[in-house]
């Protein structure tokens, strides 16, 4: 019996990653302009190309997975007699999770002894990207799925996310913040940092003055009471600022390794353009 991995767009996972290690990958489209793309495959939409529209003053709107989609992959790999771990995204902020809980639910009707496991990370971009990477190790070391979401129990809650946004308008315009938080981005020369909080909803941590100061602060977080060791970084269209944050980390006491990743199209939709995000475990569970 197969074990697949299946995870979303949201987890801006490199393409070719995702086909080195044969994790599959359904996408969230985006609409832009007037027309809808797709966020998987050879004519996916690029994070430079939607920045680039979002320069010229487009509003991107951005569509979850669908039931029939999930349905369609859970279909398959019931017939197959595989088993799937579906790693999926924050179902606070997003409706794909409930999509997946929906499919999988139509599939047992038919095929009941299914091993369809969904597990809703309540992250986003390359934290869920982190975890996939993880649990995608596990699978080589021949973990069972059940080794899977124990590990996922116990890394998830520990998972720390950071978004350093430009412009908090984009978020707002999606719905992913109150328009009071949003407020607070409107201030002078004031970059707000956010966070994604203990119940998976993304809210405002701290405040700075000045850009460069707002790096400091969201390293200062990223490094704090860390566990492990790698630190993962994502930018959109800034990766100038993300190698040079990198090397101010490998600096840091208890940092060995970061990975610098691009954000993708779906994740920079919402946060614009000169986002800056920070991935790391933290020993305890986050508030």
């Amino acid at each position: 019996m197969t074990l697949r991995l299946l995870t979303d767009s949201t987890a801006d996972l490199p393409h070719e990653w995702l086909n080195q290690h044969q994790v599959d990958v359904l996408g969230l489209t985006v609409t832009v302009a007037g027309k809808t793309y797709e966020t998987t495959g050879p004519n996916a939409l690029t994070a430079e190309a939607l920045l680039a529209e979002m320069a010229q003053g487009q509003q991107p709107t951005t569509s979850q997975i669908n039931v029939g989609q999930f349905e369609t992959y859970f279909r398959q790999v019931a017939q197959a007699g595989d088993q799937v771990l579906y790693i999926g995204f924050n179902s606070v902020l997003s409706g794909t999770y409930q999509s997946a809980v929906m499919a999988r639910d139509l599939v047992l009707e038919d095929y009941p002894d299914a091993s369809i496991f969904l597990y809703d990370t309540l992250a986003a971009s390359c934290g869920e990207g982190y975890l996939v990477m993880a649990v995608d190790r596990l699978r080589q070391e021949g973990a069972s799925i059940e080794e899977m979401l124990a590990w996922l129990d116990d890394a998830c809650p520990r998972l720390r996310t950071f978004f350093l946004v430009d412009d908090l308008y984009h978020l707002m315009r999606g719905g992913r913040l109150s328009k009071a938080s949003a407020l607070m981005g409107t201030l002078v020369n004031v970059k707000p940092l956010l966070w994604i909080d203990g119940e998976g909803k993304l809210v405002p941590l701290a405040k700075s003055r000045g850009r460069k100061k707002a790096i400091k602060e969201m390293m200062a977080q990223a490094t704090q009471d860390l566990a492990e060791g790698t630190i993962v970084l994502a930018y959109a269209n800034d990766k100038e600022a993300a190698l040079a944050l990198k090397e101010d980390l490998l600096k840091q006491e208890g940092v060995t390794e970061v990975l610098v990743m691009p954000l993708g199209p779906v994740i920079s939709a919402h946060v614009g353009p000169n986002t800056l995000a920070a991935f790391s475990f933290g020993k305890k569970p986050r508030n």
